[in-house]
């Protein structure tokens, strides 16, 4: 080899060009804001996720706040929830709202048919739940009861919520101790209506929801309601194509999609002890989301060409079987390193999609699914969900900056998968935050990321890892896993490198 081919080679060598992982960042090239509402949770009447999860009552020696315990609060604060939704999911379709205010002692039960058929007493309702996104600085998101209400119920509702004075409704909510409406802005008409929300076809839940959304005003209220219609199950393509098709914009502010990761609903696998082949197909269905945003967004593109309409992907996350010995209608289930990549890839397809991805709810917030927090009476522990939603929580409301990605795999027998998924921004301060996932539970991977219209002298960073994939954290160790100080990363001649360990989540601020 002759000298110049030697130093051709050095020079490739040490930009880091021979990386398995070559990113560009366009941090030129910005031109849509990450909402913060793409970080968004869903609290459902479901399991022990209200109550014995958020509520344990006023007089629990558990430190709460109206009820809601404080330590949750506050981790929740911390985390920047951009919305939470309540009551559901199926739940919202037979949750009627007016047992759920007035005189606690005087409301009436009912039976959740949803989910275990326990019984529920109705004291966390509307004023509880609204005060709570108040405590959070978090934006509620109401889901209206359209499988068995009727349209003057929900109209009822929003009235109650948002009218100043003067009507009936708001005068109820000044009777019930709220003097001032509430900032209730978004509002889901019906949840599922292709299953437990009616069984409806798309084509006759146009025309529901035209009725509906028809009388949903906000009257008195300054702020333009944010109606989102009941969405499509994954891939039906067909369901987005006709709400797009059929109901008139100026009454549609956003379109629901669900997804969840399950490796097969008839056996969806443990959530703590899996095989690496049940990780890879979990991690399969995680990087599937990217095909159903893409493809869905193509079919919201024909018909709103300007993106006012927006994706909102209000349930995501991992789905497995139940912990042992627990309630099958409760949906507890333990949460592992596996559910910090499933965060980590899945945040940065909504990140890298935001021009049209605008809300999404993960599913659930507390003791259900793909909980931030569990709960064992007074104790509380954070899971690496929780952890990835804290570290990505840079990303709201700041500019996306475009990236290139050009990734090595992850390799199962014969299948593959991406291993390294990425996503910039720039905050309102100027700085600069990339956050890389690397999936792959067994090889590290070399990054090199070439910096265009922005210059930097190093970064500094923060990684969440652990020994294996199925690490997580117990009321034993609750700190098993959690994020570290990362300081693996260096810039040279304009080139960001650095190497992920194996299964890990990483967030750089470039200095």
């Amino acid at each position: 080899m002759n000298k110049a081919a030697l130093i051709t080679l050095f020079l490739a060598v040490s930009s880091g060009l021979f990386a398995q992982n070559q990113l560009v960042l366009n941090a030129d090239l910005g031109r849509d804001t990450i909402s913060h509402n793409i970080y968004g949770h869903f609290a459902e009447h479901l399991g022990r996720c209200i109550y014995g999860g958020f509520y344990v009552g006023e007089n629990s020696p558990i430190p709460n706040k109206d009820g809601v315990r404080t330590d949750l609060i506050e981790a929740l604060k911390k985390m920047k929830v951009g919305n939470l939704r309540w009551p559901g999911g199926c739940f919202a379709d037979t949750y009627q709202w007016k047992d759920g205010i007035g005189p606690k002692n005087q409301r009436p039960s009912m039976q959740n048919v949803w989910w275990g058929g326990v019984i529920e007493d109705n004291s966390f309702g509307t004023h509880d739940f609204l005060n709570l996104c108040e405590a959070l600085g978090a934006e509620p998101y109401l889901a209206g009861n359209v499988g068995s209400g009727s349209v003057k119920d929900l109209s009822d509702w929003v009235n109650y919520t948002s009218q100043i004075s003067g009507s009936p409704m708001a005068e109820l909510r000044k009777k019930n101790g709220r003097e001032k409406p509430w900032k209730a802005r978004m509002w889901g008409v019906g949840n599922e209506a292709w299953g437990c929300g009616g069984n409806m076809t798309v084509e006759y839940y146009a025309n529901v929801y035209r009725q509906y959304a028809t009388f949903m005003t906000d009257w008195g209220n300054s702020s333009r309601l944010f109606r989102v219609a009941s969405g499509a199950n994954g891939a039906d393509y067909h369901w987005t194509e006709v709400l797009m098709r059929d109901i008139p914009h100026n009454m549609l502010e956003g379109v629901a999609l669900h997804h969840y990761s399950v490796i097969d609903w008839n056996k969806k696998g443990p959530a703590t002890g899996f095989s690496e082949a049940q990780y890879f197909k979990t991690m399969q269905q995680a990087l599937r989301m990217e095909e159903l945003v893409t493809r869905h967004s193509t079919i919201m593109d024909k018909y709103d060409p300007a993106k006012k309409v927006a994706l909102v992907v209000d349930e995501w996350g991992g789905w497995y079987d139940v912990e042992p010995g627990t309630n099958p209608g409760f949906l507890y289930q333990q949460n592992t390193l596996r559910d910090a990549m499933l965060a980590g890839v899945t945040l940065n397809i909504f990140n890298n999609h935001c021009d049209r991805v605008r809300v999404a709810n993960l599913a659930q917030t507390v003791n259900v699914l793909q909980a931030v927090a569990l709960t064992d009476g007074a104790k509380m522990i954070l899971t690496p969900t929780y952890h990835v939603l804290e570290m990505y929580n840079i990303h709201q409301d700041a500019l996306l900056l475009p990236l290139n990605i050009s990734t090595g795999t992850y390799t199962l027998g014969e299948e593959k998968l991406p291993a390294v998924s990425a996503s910039a921004s720039k905050d309102k301060a100027g700085k600069v935050h990339i956050t890389l996932t690397n999936i792959d539970p067994n090889k590290s991977q070399e990054i090199s990321i070439s910096l265009r219209g922005t210059t930097a002298k190093g970064a500094t960073g923060r990684i969440l890892t652990s020994a294996k994939v199925q690490d997580y954290n117990s009321f034993d160790q609750p700190d098993k896993v959690k994020p570290a100080e990362f300081k693996g990363a260096t810039v040279k001649n304009g080139t960001l490198q650095l190497t992920l360990p194996p299964v890990s989540v990483v967030v750089l601020e470039l200095n």
